[in-house]
């Protein structure tokens, strides 16, 4: 081999970078070699390719195939004062940016975010999610972002996009003020908010963000467990619904478990019932509590038995099942959880024990 095949063979013919890793910006090899002017620059979809020269931002090209000369290259050729056509090698810095977008990016809180809760108070909560980001403006992002490295991974800025969405976060969940018991079913209404105002920020680095997901929203143990707490209590406040679920689940589990017998199904419902009565009798005002109430004024008995109607005030007799005059149906009979006595619709108290009704 002579001198000249050596040092024609220093020059770059091909420049072109296959991405099978997961960097944004890569430097292709160019280091002491020239560039042959008329060498073929190859760049794929989903990249840029940037030619600096001596640090400054000249030539950006996207995808396709170029062969280069001085006609493709304007502003190289104008820094390197090349006023008519240059067919020698010239040195350049050749970077290649990846513009595909990067996805399943995690972010979340390191520290729980203080919030006023108009319910529970101030509160403590965490956040999770996952975003996606692309390279909007390659020779921005090589200016702002990458400086002079030879590479440049999602994972190198990933700590810096981090902290930028939890502040947002923050910020944003604070101004919304959305009661926590109401927040999950936010979640694509203020994911969609946060990447409105987040994406500015990413546009000043050259970045868009292309994706951005609130996965959940959770609260500390204690308030987990007040919340069920609360929830409990509102389940067992209709004491009769609650005696009766009580009194299903216990058939449900004797019908499932034959060796304990119908005993075992007795005992399960008495032990409802019971601490039904127990709840009952604790929630009803004591004797002493109770006002004396004056005694009804003595009336003639009425040789029929009859009811006021609930609409008109017609007065119903005992065969009438609808109000011959409005058709609104008889009051349904009631009667004493105390004594068992009949009462009617209108009694406030048992005329029988004097329980409140």
């Amino acid at each position: 081999m002579g001198l000249f095949s050596f040092i024609k063979g220093q020059f770059i013919e091909v420049i072109e970078w296959t991405d099978n890793t997961n960097e944004i910006v890569h430097q292709f090899p160019v280091y002491d070699k020239a560039i042959k002017m008329g060498a073929r620059l190859t760049v794929r979809e989903s990249q840029a390719a940037i030619f600096l020269n001596e640090g400054q931002i000249a030539d950006v090209f996207g995808p396709g195939t170029y062969t280069l000369s001085t006609q493709n290259m304007p502003v190289l050729t104008a820094l390197k004062s090349w006023k008519y056509a240059f067919n020698s090698p010239f040195k350049a810095d050749v970077y290649f940016v990846n513009t595909r977008n990067f996805t399943d990016q995690k972010w979340g809180t390191t520290n729980p975010i203080m919030m006023r809760d108009p319910e529970f108070g101030a509160i403590r909560m965490r956040g999770f999610g996952s975003y996606a980001f692309r390279v909007q403006d390659p020779a921005l992002f090589l200016k702002e972002i990458f400086g002079t490295q030879s590479s440049f991974g999602s994972d190198q800025i990933g700590g810096y996009l981090k902290s930028v969405i939890v502040s947002g976060v923050s910020d944003l969940i604070g101004e919304a003020k959305i009661p926590i018991m109401d927040i999950a079913v936010q979640y694509d209404e203020l994911s969609s908010a946060l990447r409105t105002k987040l994406e500015p920020i990413f546009n000043a680095m050259g970045l868009s963000l292309s994706g951005f997901f609130i996965e959940n929203i959770s609260l500390p143990e204690e308030v987990e467990k007040m919340i069920d707490r609360k929830s409990s209590m509102n389940i067992a406040g209709n004491l009769d619904q609650y005696m009766k679920f009580q009194a299903a689940e216990s058939l449900r589990d004797a019908a499932n478990n034959p060796d304990s017998g119908l005993a075992g199904a007795g005992a399960n419902l008495g032990a409802g019932m019971a601490m039904g009565q127990m709840f009952n009798q604790a929630m009803k005002p004591s004797a002493d509590a109770v006002e004396p109430q004056p005694a009804a004024p003595a009336h003639p008995a009425s040789p029929v038995d009859t009811e006021p109607c609930a609409q008109c005030g017609h007065e119903l007799k005992a065969s009438e099942k609808f109000c011959p005059e409005c058709g609104t149906p008889r009051p349904e009979k009631k009667f004493c959880t105390e004594c068992g006595g009949s009462l009617s619709s209108t009694m406030k108290f048992c005329p029988s024990c004097g329980n409140k009704v």
